[in-house]
């Protein structure tokens, strides 16, 4: 049996939480003051996301960069891959938010989209 200590990032109280897993199944979760912190512990132990946010170079536009985020999640293993290809991306201004910038990024099906406005310069 294996134990991990997390802190939750569910909610605003980050609690410190241990979970123990048996044979890649999480048999209990404790130390959390909400059904958040069980939910994220299960998903955290056995497969770990995140929502990457950096920002691109945006060609003629009122700034230089736009920034940027995965719309959805992506697997914690493609962090590095997707930052390669938001960092090789060169995209041409006017950009609205919500505009899809990378369709399919680093092959996880997820877009990455603008989170800011750039117009024309």
């Amino acid at each position: 049996m294996e134990t991990r200590e997390l802190t939750c990032i569910g909610c605003p109280m980050g609690c410190l939480l241990t979970v123990e897993i048996d044979k890649g199944e999480v048999t209990s979760v404790t130390g959390n003051t909400c059904p958040n912190g069980e939910r994220y512990a299960k998903k955290e132990v056995t497969n770990p996301t995140r929502i990457v946010t950096s920002t691109v170079v945006i060609r003629n536009g009122d700034k230089p960069r736009l920034s940027v985020k995965t719309k959805s999640d992506i697997p914690k293993s493609k962090i590095f891959d997707v930052m390669k290809e938001i960092d090789a991306a060169r995209i041409d201004a006017p950009k609205k938010i919500g505009d899809i910038i990378i369709e399919n990024v680093a092959g996880t099906g997820v877009p990455v989209i603008a989170t800011r406005n750039v117009e024309i310069k």
